[in-house]
């Protein structure tokens, strides 16, 4: 049995599959599956200026950032090669020069 999304709408885990639909009973909302397929493995991300963001990308940082837990600041115009697109609230996943490992957000970053 393959697991099904919950409902978009109000999460409700009780989501079941009529045709090619998804209903969920506590809402009543449906939706067409292969929608929900295509919205789980899209993800997109935009710069601060709306430009739509890819993997492998290069970013510049558009303002002073402090470092969690450190002395270290990434400097405004710092340039990020390679960058690699996840979810959730830092949205960039990236190594900068002279720091390391990091995550940033999409919207203290402009696209070169």
């Amino acid at each position: 049995m393959t697991k099904l999304p919950n409902c978009p709408q109000c999460n409700s885990g009780f989501t079941y599959e009529d045709g090619n639909l998804l209903i969920c009973p506590e809402c009543g909302h449906e939706w067409n599956t292969s929608v929900a397929e295509e919205e789980n493995t899209t993800l997109i991300v935009k710069d601060a200026g709306g430009n739509i963001l890819n993997d492998g990308d290069s970013v510049s940082v558009l303002k002073d950032l402090k470092v969690k837990n450190s002395s270290l600041v990434v400097k405004v115009g710092t340039k990020v090669k390679n960058i690699r697109l996840i979810e959730g609230d830092h949205n960039i996943d990236c190594k900068i020069d002279g720091i390391g490992n990091m995550k940033l957000k999409s919207e203290f970053v402009k696209k070169i």
